[in-house]
């Protein structure tokens, strides 16, 4: 049995930006990003969510997901649809972070 790359990045979103608040682009980055789910093969798991109030979270959305290889992350990575939605991700985004393993 092989290993399964994990691909998990977390966003912390601008107050403003694109005209529109933090909690409404935390809500478009989430449909965007869903958007890209089960684009490619090889792509086992992919899910996003937007913090939840009450609950601890230093970032506003994440996404966490799992590929079968590094060449489906790859896949990924640069099919359109994802590129597509990186202009909006750049702008919204104040800071990311991504962490990519095999386990």
């Amino acid at each position: 049995m092989s290993a399964t790359l994990k691909h998990i990045v977390f966003w912390k979103l601008k107050e403003h930006a694109e005209g529109a608040d933090k909690a409404s682009n935390a809500l478009q980055l989430k449909a965007l990003l869903d958007s890209c789910a089960g684009i490619v093969p090889g792509m086992l798991k992919f899910e996003t969510v937007i913090a939840q109030p009450g609950l601890e979270a230093t970032y506003d959305v994440v996404l966490n997901s799992e590929f079968a290889s590094l060449a489906a992350l790859d896949a990924y990575q640069n099919h359109p649809t994802h590129v597509a939605i990186k202009p909006f991700v750049g702008a919204v985004r104040e800071a990311r972070q991504c962490m990519d393993y095999f386990s």
